[in-house]
């Protein structure tokens, strides 16, 4: 039987495709957890994983008794099986880390020493050293927490990601937020929570490869402008006036060209014309369709994510698998 009383610790730990990592995490997680001294759940959400992931994960469930799974029932992405984990997470604190291990768990523990010393609500794990990545993923980085930091209008620790630690009480205050699609290393800043940092070293992949590709880097970069701020709309404000311009200028010259008789008719300066001015609308009209299409989605009310399975509520009923 499973312990019905709310654990002081929760850690959330959203997964996809992850069974080349899964036997390392256990070994490491389900020891390490155990020797904090205090009650804990490890909440795992499979977020539509196609192979043995979500086979293992309830394998192990009938030898790790505070081992959780919940099963969404399709892929959702990264920061929706976060939010989910957020929903149905119940212990005093939560901390959020990712299946790969390159966020080592050990700093759990100082996580709490924090907590618990500086009387703070949020304790971000921060990279001490990213000389391990790539220049280019080195600058980017910093471009994008420049950048947030002024968007947001908040202090966002530099190199942290999604390995933190928060009080029931920040938890509380993001499931209550109405908005969908919410990207957590800026709308846990945001609300402006005491926080303290812990610096840590991040390791090379445990196993597998990982999830997380330009596209969705990119994904989730453009995610945390439009959710934040309008200032692409202003953006594009300041283009449009600034395409009027030129088209005002390209005018006198015309006109300046025709009095003078010395009109040549070309096709250089109407195609630069025509393409400058395009362009510019065109990157308007996306900027605008963003979002159009965040208004939209969010006037159809659907559900970020769908949870399929919790072996904490469908205990002694075992969702089929397919495995791919």
């Amino acid at each position: 039987m499973r312990d019905t009383e709310d654990p002081e610790l929760s850690v959330v730990v959203p997964m996809y495709d992850e069974e080349d990592v899964l036997p390392i995490f256990f070994d490491r997680m389900h020891p390490l957890l155990d020797s904090l001294g205090i009650s804990y759940e490890v909440l795992v959400v499979d977020d539509g994983s196609r192979d043995k992931t979500a086979a293992l994960l309830l394998e192990a469930v009938q030898d790790w008794a505070q081992l959780r799974v919940v099963r969404l029932l399709r892929n959702s992405g990264h920061q929706a099986a976060q939010s989910a984990g957020f929903r149905r997470a119940r212990g005093r604190y939560v901390v959020t880390i990712d299946a790969d291990l390159q966020d080592p768990p050990e700093v759990i523990a100082e996580f709490l020493t924090a907590v618990r010393e500086q009387d703070v609500d949020v304790v971000y794990g921060v990279r001490a050293d990213r000389s391990s990545d790539s220049w280019a993923k080195r600058t980017t980085a910093r471009l994008y927490y420049r950048l947030m930091c002024r968007l947001v209008g908040k202090d966002i620790p530099f190199d942290a990601a999604d390995f933190r630690l928060v009080s029931r009480r920040v938890v509380d205050a993001v499931n209550a937020l109405p908005e969908d699609g919410r990207v957590f290393r800026l709308v846990i800043p945001w609300l402006g929570f005491p926080s303290a940092e812990v610096r840590y070293v991040r390791a090379e992949r445990a196993a597998g490869t990982t999830k997380y590709s330009l596209s969705k880097m990119l994904r989730l970069a453009f995610d945390s402008v439009t959710a934040f701020s309008a200032a692409p709309l202003r953006l594009a404000t300041w283009l449009g006036l600034l395409g009027g311009l030129m088209s005002a200028l390209f005018v006198v010259g015309a006109l300046v060209i025709k009095v003078s008789g010395h009109s040549i008719p070309g096709w250089t300066s109407t195609v630069l014309a025509v393409s400058v001015i395009g362009a510019i609308q065109l990157l308007c009209l996306g900027l605008l369709g963003e979002y159009v299409a965040r208004l939209f989605q969010s006037s159809q009310r659907r559900p970020q994510f769908l949870v399929g399975y919790d072996s904490l509520e469908d205990q002694g009923h075992q969702e089929p698998v397919q495995h791919r």
